[in-house]
């Protein structure tokens, strides 16, 4: 492990830049937390993950640690969270297209203020009964209730993936 990191380490030196393709005799390598016999099950998906990460960034090492401490948001950019959140975000896009609202500003501006109407209506410089006909007209097009956490969480995500710009935190 020690000889396969330092090896990894001294290619990431040479490296011109993060999320340049590594050369086809390049090591990659994905390191799981330290662990013992009886987690080696969990040790071995730990670094699993790593290294499809490393490989993903073009990097020659990357620590499962290193992932559990940063954001989620970079883990983003793969392209298939960006196709499910197109997908999700489609229907929306279509009807403000259409010139009848800016549904999608709305949902950002009612998730960044976590469902407060006041404080997401002044952002939006609506009234709040506009605003809740709004988020009635998100339900209504997706077919999915906003009381659902899970909802929520999918759909502020799906902002965060197409790089729709976030409403000021409240």
């Amino acid at each position: 492990v020690a000889a396969c990191t330092a090896h990894a380490e001294a290619q990431e030196a040479r490296a011109p830049a993060e999320g340049a393709k590594p050369e086809e005799d390049q090591v990659v390598v994905g390191l799981s937390a330290p662990a013992g016999p009886i987690a080696v099950s969990a040790a071995y998906k730990q670094a699993e993950q790593a290294l499809s990460v490393a490989r993903r960034r073009g990097r020659a090492l990357v620590e499962h640690e290193e992932l559990a401490a940063g954001s989620v948001l970079p883990l983003l950019a793969d392209d298939a969270v960006r196709a499910f959140a197109d997908g999700m975000l489609r229907a929306l896009h279509e009807h403000d297209a259409k010139g009848r609202g800016d549904l999608v500003a709305s949902l950002r501006a009612w998730l960044a203020h976590h469902g407060q109407w006041d404080a997401a209506a002044a952002d939006l410089g609506v009234h709040r009964h506009t605003l809740r006909y709004r988020m009635r007209r998100v339900e209504e097009i997706l077919g999915r209730s906003l009381d659902d956490p899970d909802v929520r969480m999918e759909l502020w995500l799906a902002l965060k993936a197409t790089g729709a710009p976030s409403a000021p935190e409240a």
